[in-house]
């Protein structure tokens, strides 16, 4: 929807005449679904002595299925030359209660200004990492928000504020890098965990403290693509911090109406004594076949070699898989149903190893009860983009 689209042609100016083009959009997606779960149990957090609780079967309205809801404001200046200004102001928010997520941020997903030309874009303010933003191509479910495992494949760090970043595009080479001051993410205790990680950064005299950085490259030519990737964050713990490595690979393959794309992700965790608490190897592989222009089916399995959590070098390895198909009634408006079954932790395969971020973030619990090893997930829903 456009807001506005202004076009100014022989602008004075003291040296003559410019010629100057500037819109801003609206835009966004209301999704929202009927789940059911069950083994469910509640966030171990100090709040209720780290116990998860025992176990329940639920049926509840959640928003997001496919996609977070959101709304966004996406503007864009020509300066001339091939110079351009652009801004994005995007706001997450619960479709079944209206209240705003990441934290309560009136722009929790993205609020960004920047400048691009043929060079690339750089752009400042909160902003998805690197790592994160070329992976999209390299998932199948493209993140999709409900059952997705993004914490474990990405970390709590995806979004970052206080963010410099760059990409830029030359000719089927995609190439991002971006530096954090802060992060501003901030994981309460829990199981495992003495102390709070993370915060809101940029403490005087302690540069490195919740900063961020990473970088990724890919290439598409025809049905292949590649990726490679890396990110690093250095979250605050007790009054130091520690560091959090990730480094990714990817690939996808296009035949005709079918895409299969995989990758690997590895992943070493160490406190602010350098002493490790986590070091895993993640894996994913599936495939989109779109079945006619109307319906799409959506197949991912994930697994993870847990190797050393807080110690324990004896973690049963979590895994899952998760089935989409969604039905068009337009470019806009589709239906859908979403399920996923996940063993040793639960959906989007929540558990420790996340620090339950995926529930803390969400608002929905997603952490096994006690006892259980289990949990099934599904829903059916509707969304609509504008």
């Amino acid at each position: 929807m456009k807001l506005k689209n202004i076009a100014i042609a022989s602008l004075p100016l003291c040296s003559g005449a410019a010629f100057a083009q500037s819109s801003v959009t609206l835009y966004g997606v209301a999704d929202v679904n009927v789940e059911y779960v069950n083994h469910l149990g509640v966030v171990p957090t100090a709040f209720n002595q780290f116990n998860r609780g025992p176990s329940h079967d639920v049926a509840r309205m959640t928003s997001g299925g496919l996609a977070g809801s959101r709304w966004g404001l996406r503007g864009v200046e020509d300066l001339g030359s091939g110079l351009k200004s652009i801004f994005v102001l995007e706001s997450g928010f619960n479709l079944e209660t209206g209240t705003s997520q990441q934290s309560g941020r009136l722009f929790g997903r993205q609020a960004l200004v920047g400048l691009q030309s043929s060079y690339g874009q750089v752009s400042f303010g909160r902003q998805y990492t690197s790592m994160f933003e070329m992976l999209a191509n390299y998932s199948p479910t493209a993140y999709a928000t409900q059952y997705e495992p993004i914490i474990l494949q990405s970390g709590p760090n995806f979004r970052e504020d206080n963010t410099l970043k760059y990409s830029g595009q030359f000719g089927p080479v995609k190439a991002i890098a971006h530096w954090s001051f802060g992060v501003g993410v901030a994981l309460p205790a829990t199981v495992g965990i003495a102390t709070p990680i993370g915060g809101n950064g940029e403490v005087p005299g302690q540069f490195r403290r919740d900063s961020a950085y990473g970088a990724a490259v890919a290439y598409e030519a025809g049905p292949i693509g590649l990726t490679i990737g890396y990110d690093q964050w250095n979250p605050t713990i007790d009054t130091s911090s520690g560091t959090v490595r990730k480094a990714v690979v990817g690939a996808s393959y296009a035949y005709g109406p079918a895409r299969i794309m995989g990758g690997y992700r590895w992943d070493r965790n160490t406190n602010a004594a350098d002493v490790m608490f986590q070091r895993d190897d993640f894996y994913w592989i599936g495939a989109i076949y779109q079945v006619s222009p109307a319906v799409g089916l959506t197949l991912e399995y994930n697994y993870d070699n847990v190797k050393s959590l807080y110690g324990n070098t004896q973690v049963a390895n979590p895994w899952q898989i998760a089935f989409v198909a969604n039905y068009a009634f337009s470019k806009r408006t589709d239906v859908y149903v979403t399920t996923a079954f996940a063993r040793n932790a639960g959906l989007m395969l929540e558990s420790l190893a996340t620090v339950y971020a995926n529930s803390l973030s969400l608002g929905n619990s997603y952490a096994l009860g006690n006892g259980q090893s289990t949990m099934i997930g599904a829903a059916v829903g509707l969304r609509h983009k504008f």
